[in-house]
């Protein structure tokens, strides 16, 4: 089995060469690729160091879809690849077993068109950060086909953009990465695959650490645009079940679990979950409001700029 990697990068910052260090120790060999949104800082530099060839494309030009897709198809001019590993430029690996680990399964599972791994909070996640990484990211491992979505609804289709591998003829059959999404690129393959007739396996073995420590601001902007995605790809919904559901048991989890440990962060939780409600519900509005609007209300400024 010949594995790909490609990790789209813009100005990695200060834990980029620790994460190289810790690819090249893996126990996997790999066809290394970064696709880089003209960084400024060391990051091309120090990726050419570690042994990855580096293909540039316009930060004005970066999509979640498309800039996945074009690295794709370099690669795939260049080399026989089984299986293709996305990993995002501010995870670190668990170990020097972590990507073998996540892959492994596409030699025992011939249905398997996706793997991803369990991401763990790094260590100065706040809780509510740690909370949703156990939520999303349980212990254990799970095999999941279309017929599943009667027990996990839209959470069928999870995935992960930060840490997951994808089987090549999979990928091809369901016609790769689509060319204009806002985000959620991952969450489009996956559910393609399902309909397709793969499965998707969350693998608890393979981890990272990988979380954010939005501000109330930031995850109204990112809920906005978690909320177009659902309005444009109105299929996902209809496939699988709303999104509102599996926030509400987000929501009822982190609520006990935030009253156990301090009850005055209930408040500052509150009003967070209030903000990723309002930002969803406004991005599933998003057609009637005017594009500058939306780019202002919008984390992903570019997207509405090339529109």
């Amino acid at each position: 089995m010949t594995c790909g990697l490609i990790i789209p990068t813009l100005n990695a910052g200060k834990n980029f060469r620790t994460f190289l260090e810790q690819i090249v120790a893996q126990d996997l060999p790999l066809r290394k690729l970064i696709v880089d949104s003209e960084s400024t800082d060391e990051t091309v530099n120090l990726a050419k160091n570690f042994g990855f060839e580096v293909l540039t494309v316009q930060r004005k030009n970066f999509n979640h879809g498309a800039t996945r897709q074009f690295a794709l198809e370099y690669l795939f001019e260049k080399f026989s690849i089984d299986v293709i590993i996305f990993l995002t430029q501010d995870v670190l690996l668990y170990d020097e077993k972590t990507l073998s680990t996540l892959v492994k399964i596409f030699n025992k599972d011939s249905t398997v068109g996706i793997s991803y791994g369990r991401q763990l909070p790094h260590k100065d996640a706040t809780l509510e950060a740690k909370i949703l990484r156990q939520f999303n990211y349980p212990a254990e491992s799970q095999l999941r086909g279309i017929d599943d979505k009667k027990i996990y609804g839209i959470k069928t289709a999870l995935n992960s953009n930060s840490f997951a591998a994808y089987r090549v003829d999979a990928l091809k059959s369901v016609g790769g990465f689509p060319a204009q999404v806002i985000l959620s690129e991952d969450m489009y393959v996956a559910a393609k695959m399902l309909l397709d007739g793969w499965k998707i396996f969350y693998n608890a073995d393979a981890q990272v650490y990988h979380s954010h420590n939005y501000t109330v601001a930031q995850e109204f902007h990112r809920y906005f645009d978690i909320g177009v995605f659902h309005s444009r790809e109105s299929w996902i919904r209809e496939t699988f079940g709303s999104a509102e559901g599996v926030g509400k048991k987000f929501v009822l989890m982190k609520l006990k679990t935030l009253w156990k440990e301090n009850p005055l962060d209930c408040i500052s939780a509150i009003c967070r979950d209030g903000a990723k409600f309002f930002g969803y519900r406004l991005g599933r509005l998003e057609k009637f409001l005017p594009k500058s609007l939306c780019r202002s209300l919008s984390m992903t400024k570019n997207y509405w700029e090339a529109e």
